[in-house]
């Protein structure tokens, strides 16, 4: 199999390249990747002389290099992404770009190739907030930022492309993710580095916001079986069911590093900071997807990852 991925040298995406690789060895992969701050080369600078990878440094926005990258696939997986809430808030319109005519150019030229399978890379926070309960896939989209609203604009754009062409889009909707690679501005490697920095960690708001968190290799275990499992035109839920509010996450880094919980300082919240999701996910379920890494296993080797590996991490932050 030959797979076009997108945004491959980002966090959920260099880990699922890693993976496949990792195990299966009938198989070959293009990482088109623009290398925005967040696309990082060091992420896969241990597989980079595998003959099985071939890296484009392109822009899904440009069809001529979209246009090379699919030739021949099997199966084209969309990670690129703008991804941080706040830069969305500050700057929304690289997420616009990125998240909608980025994915528009890949449905048109992955339909025109007749590429079999088309996967988009969602995320949660489409669906918006929720006190209570959980959303399905079925839920109506309610995004509440510039990178959420971006996401769902993609998601729907790829489903239209099914229903109007019958094109084989499945898209997955994960949970927060964490593990290596991840950028250092996101909550739990941003605290993780500020801890070994000596630096406080900013809480925003009373820190009761609750997200669901999935270890990256776990979204990454489920991503490959919607590739060979899902149903052209279906929406799959990946989570784990661990819900956890920001402040809960905080001390749990703060005890596993055994720094005083005096590190930990709120600060004033995000605009439209949502205040819980969480996902029915019995459809990936119903494929044979059940979460192998639980919370705090996959925080103690998360901490330990950024603890070895200060040369990866520190010249992000300056």
């Amino acid at each position: 199999m030959r797979l076009l991925i997108t945004g491959g040298c980002g966090f959920i995406g260099s880990n699922f390249i890693r993976y496949l690789l990792g195990h299966n060895k009938d198989i070959k992969i293009v990482n088109l990747d623009k290398l925005t701050y967040a696309g990082n080369p060091e992420n896969l600078r241990d597989i980079e002389h595998d003959p099985r990878y071939r890296f484009i440094k392109g822009d899904i926005c440009d069809r001529s290099q979209v246009r090379e990258a699919v030739e021949g696939c099997d199966a084209v997986i969309n990670f690129a992404a703008e991804s941080h809430v706040d830069r969305s808030i500050a700057r929304a319109d690289a997420f616009v770009r990125t998240g909608v005519i980025g994915v528009q150019v890949l449905l048109d030229i992955s339909r025109k190739a007749g590429v079999p399978r088309f996967i988009q890379i969602s995320t949660d926070e489409v669906y918006g907030s929720i006190r209570e309960g959980v959303f399905t896939e079925e839920s109506p989209l309610n995004p509440s930022s510039p990178y959420s609203a971006s996401k769902a604009a993609g998601d729907l754009l790829a489903l239209s492309y099914h229903k109007t062409f019958g094109m084989p889009v499945i898209i997955t909707r994960s949970s927060n993710n964490y593990g290596p690679f991840q950028y250092p501005e996101k909550l739990i490697p941003l605290f993780i580095t500020n801890c070994f920095e000596g630096k406080t960690l900013p809480l925003y708001g009373d820190g009761a916001n609750v997200r669901e968190w999935i270890h990256v290799l776990d979204n990454c275990r489920a991503i490959e079986l919607v590739l060979e499992k899902g149903v052209p035109g279906e929406v799959y839920n990946i989570s784990s069911g661990k819900e956890l509010s920001n402040s809960e996450i905080a001390r749990a880094i703060v005890r596993t590093i055994e720094v005083p919980e005096s590190f930990i300082t709120p600060v004033t919240d995000r605009p439209g900071h949502d205040f819980r999701y969480a996902m029915d996910c019995a459809k990936i379920t119903g494929l044979g997807f059940s979460p192998l890494i639980d919370f705090k296993t996959g925080l103690e080797e998360t901490v330990q990852w950024y603890s070895d590996h200060p040369q990866w991490w520190k010249p992000l932050k300056r």
